[in-house]
């Protein structure tokens, strides 16, 4: 299919058009920008790059229910072992995609690499997903954790009514979508306190927990191995679990036209953050049976809450804040970053034309932001957000398995790309390997709610064809794309 050239300026003289289906000249190729051109400028340090990473990571799991991880291993020593493991193979995946944006230096993370490797059919299928249900279910799912935690210390002796959370939650998602339109630096900037705000948070629960260990309170770690047998679905489902905790650290990935430096400061924020999350998940586990013994763990709605209650008593009110804060940093980090595939993909013409519009004063890509509100919201006023996040789980590590196959595909395929920061040949085959096996798993062991999820898949190849392929539109539906 041939793509016309897109149109520099939308008439209103507001916005002006990214870099044009990837053809024009690249952030990184050292030639001026053409005069009239307006690009997202390197505005992502080392530090926001880490603060990206670690504040998208880390979200409201590890603070109210890590008790998955347990259920399906059945014991303290392997629960723990299972996030050690699980921190170390999110790590190969970080450093992967680390090649991958150090060679290929475009935004987009996920959709512009399975683009360079396997083509535009893929990629656009991963882009429809995520645009359609993924986001915007995702965002609604923290965002409602954001909304029930900030409300937590005012209905301490009561049940929160649920439409005030879904009230506070909407505000929630209006003011990261404002944020993000308005300035790359405050978001930024707003990113790395919350980042800040996230640490501290653990810290409160790490401390506590090595001071329970100096005094020793070691009876849950005895026998650590021993306990219910875990059967032989259950520890795929807890890796499952754990490599779902870990989800995140591949969002700098999505604005690397933004990071200074991309060469030296993208490995860098992704090994420095993977480091940082792992022994802050390890520890904080560690911690909370140093308090609550596994049963006691299983039953609780939010082990952070009950741990705080169990060993600082009225400070235990800061925790709820702690955990809302952390959800908002989750929900600003997603944003960011996801906005930023729609820029891309409107740019190689998968997408609307206004979505790779650049705001002239701001240089914020507003429309690829604005674009996920209201999907954000239908999903959050209506809908099982749970269910769809079931539905399409399996689909997040299906195409990151694919991202990193084609890592070792572009080895061959392309030996001459230049690759600044290359990983050995086991560490992509090894987590390629791990995401088409839990994909798979996720099929045996759930085949109705994968089967809809791929389903919904799959209904990306039909709009390619009638949106991307079929040239002979008619002219009303051109212009509803935005041609």
């Amino acid at each position: 299919m041939v793509r016309k050239a897109a149109v520099p300026t939308i008439s209103n003289g507001s916005y002006l058009q990214g870099q044009a289906n990837g053809k024009l000249s690249s952030m990184d190729s050292g030639q001026p920008a053409r005069e009239g051109k307006v690009v997202l400028k390197k505005k992502v340090t080392l530090l926001r790059g880490i603060s990206i990473i670690i504040g998208t990571i880390i979200g409201a799991g590890i603070f109210i229910s890590p008790k998955g991880i347990l259920k399906n291993t059945g014991s303290v020593g392997m629960s723990l072992t299972v996030w050690t493991v699980c921190g170390i193979l999110s790590l190969f995946g970080a450093l992967c995609y680390a090649e991958l944006g150090t060679c290929i230096k475009k935004s987009g993370g996920h959709y512009t690499y399975i683009l360079e490797a396997f083509g535009p059919l893929p990629a656009f299928v991963r882009v429809w997903v995520e645009l359609l249900i993924i986001r915007p279910a995702a965002t609604a799912v923290i965002s409602l954790a954001f909304g029930r935690y900030i409300l937590e210390p005012f209905f301490m002796q009561c049940e929160i009514p649920e439409l005030a959370i879904k009230l506070i939650t909407a505000v929630g998602i209006t003011l990261v979508m404002v944020l993000n339109s308005t300035s790359v630096s405050w978001s930024a900037r707003i990113q790395m306190f919350l980042t800040f705000c996230k640490l501290v948070a653990i810290l409160i629960i790490i401390v506590p927990g090595v001071i329970q260990l100096i005094k020793g309170e070691t009876e849950h770690f005895k026998n650590a191995f021993a306990g219910n047998d875990a059967s032989i679905m259950g520890l795929p489902l807890a890796f499952y679990s754990g490599m779902y905790a870990y989800s995140g650290w591949f969002y700098l990935n999505f604005v690397t036209e933004e990071v200074e430096n991309p060469e030296k400061n993208i490995p860098l924020a992704i090994c420095i953050s993977m480091i940082i999350v792992t022994v802050g998940y390890v520890l904080t586990n560690v911690a909370y049976f140093t308090t609550i013994s596994p049963g006691e763990l299983l039953l609780s709605k939010a082990v952070a809450v009950t741990f705080a209650e169990r060993l600082m008593g009225n400070f235990s009110l800061a925790v709820p804040v702690f955990v809302a804060l952390s959800c908002f940093g989750s929900m600003n980090g997603g944003v960011f970053a996801v906005s930023r595939m729609f820029f891309v993909a409107s740019r190689e013409g998968h997408l609307p034309e206004i979505l790779s519009m650049i705001h002239v004063r701001k240089h914020t890509p507003l429309p690829a932001v604005i674009v996920l509100h209201p999907l954000t919201m239908i999903m959050l006023f209506n809908g099982d957000l749970y269910s769809l996040l079931n539905f399409l789980s399996f689909a997040r590590w299906l195409f990151i398995g694919l991202v990193v196959a084609g890592l070792i595909y572009l080895r061959y395929k392309r030996p001459d790309m230049p690759r600044p920061f290359k990983v050995p040949l086991f560490i992509p085959a090894l987590f390629s390997f791990t995401c088409l096996f839990m994909v798979a798993l996720s099929l045996y062991s759930d085949p109705v709610n994968t089967g809809i999820g791929f389903a919904i898949t799959l209904t990306g190849i039909p709009a390619y064809y009638l949106f991307i392929v079929w040239d002979n539109k008619p002219k009303w539906f051109r212009k509803l794309l935005g041609k």
